[in-house]
Formats: C-alpha cells, sequence, structure tokens
C-alpha cells in the first residue's frame, strides 16, 4: 500500500478505533467516509505519502504502533519516535509468548486473583504494573483475552480520569495482538499453580 490516499484512510479509520468507543475499525473493515477531495485538501498530506512510502505493506502495524503508544497525530509519527513505537511494537509481536512468560513469572509471585482484581476502588495490580512499564499492554489485553476481567473489575474502578482511557486502549489494542491461546492459558497454569 503505497498510495497516499489508502495511507490516509487506513490512519483515519485507526485514529476513529483508537480514540472513540464506537467505532471498531476490524468490524467496519477499515472503512470510513473519508473522500480524496477532503485529503487532498490536508496540508498534512506529505506525511501519509511518506509513511506509506517507507511502510508500504506493514502500514497497518506502523499506524497501530504509534496509536498503542498514544501517538495520535500522523506528524508525530514521521519521526524517530515513530519508527521507535513500531521497533518495539515489532519485537513484541515476534516474541509474544517470550514477553507474556516474562510478564506471568513476574504477576506469579502474587496469585491470579490479587493480579486481576480491584480493591477498594484502586486500579487491579496488573494496571498498577502496566502504568510502572513492569509488564507490557499485550500481557493485559491476552489476559483479558483468556479471563475477561477488565469489563468486570472495570465496574468496581473508582478513578474516572485515567480509567477509562486506559480501558478503551486495552480493548482497542486487543483485536491487533496475535498470540496462540492454548499456549497462553498453559503458560498461566503453570505460573500461577504453584501459588
Amino acid at each position: 500500500m503505497n498510495d497516499p490516499f489508502e495511507s490516509y484512510q487506513l490512519y483515519n479509520a485507526l485514529k476513529l478505533h483508537f480514540e472513540t468507543d464506537n467505532y471498531n475499525a476490524i468490524k467496519y473493515n477499515f472503512k470510513t467516509s473519508v473522500k480524496p477531495t477532503s485529503f487532498y485538501k490536508r496540508k498534512d498530506k506529505y506525511f501519509f505519502a511518506k509513511i506509506a512510502k517507507h511502510h508500504g505493506k506493514h502500514l497497518l502495524d506502523y499506524y497501530v504502533a504509534n496509536f498503542k503508544a498514544g501517538v495520535g497525530y500522523v506528524g508525530d509519527m514521521v519521526n524517530e519516535s515513530g519508527e521507535d513505537n513500531y521497533k518495539e511494537f515489532k519485537r513484541i509481536q515476534e516474541s509474544i509468548h517470550r514477553v507474556f512468560s516474562i510478564d506471568i513469572n513476574k504477576l506469579s509471585d502474587y496469585g491470579i486473583e490479587q493480579v486481576l482484581t480491584s480493591e477498594d476502588g484502586q486500579h487491579p495490580l496488573i494496571i498498577k504494573l502496566w502504568m510502572q512499564e513492569e509488564i507490557s499492554l499485550e500481557t493485559i489485553c491476552i489476559l483479558n483475552s483468556i479471563l475477561e476481567f477488565v469489563p468486570r473489575e472495570s465496574k468496581k474502578i473508582k478513578d474516572t480520569i485515567i480509567w477509562p482511557d486506559q480501558k478503551r486502549l486495552i480493548e482497542k489494542y486487543t483485536p491487533f495482538v496475535k498470540f496462540d491461546v492454548n499456549k497462553c492459558k498453559t503458560l498461566c497454569r503453570k505460573a500461577f499453580t504453584n501459588t
């Protein structure tokens, strides 16, 4: 995909996906109502062309990596920081089971219930560890896919400032985390049966 307009279409779909609650890019096959005329009027169309040229068939991953990192404007993706976000995303995706295993072993010191449960309206320990960059967002997405703890615990969390955005990121990023469910369940069982 080297076409600047297609790059813009994909960016727009992912921006809506990550930044709003009611649009699901995957469900709508990355389609939005953007038109070429609106694209060609944009002053920043050069950025879409540049990203399309450099990342072609990996364009989706490049945009996802940057939205995951909290970068919402295309102009802020066309720099070393944008490239670093993409490299980190690729590194984790290429070793997803290893990353998950390392994170799960850190969490196993506490026990699964203590890790996933919100006490007294606070964030669960797993969320606190993610915010401290002790574990990866991917691990949270995998555990939530397997155990569905986010919707359950979200009802208990009193924070109305940080948590809604964190919850949205977890839910919106999860479909882009590719992992073997059975392998991850096995890693969980191994880590938490000893606690």
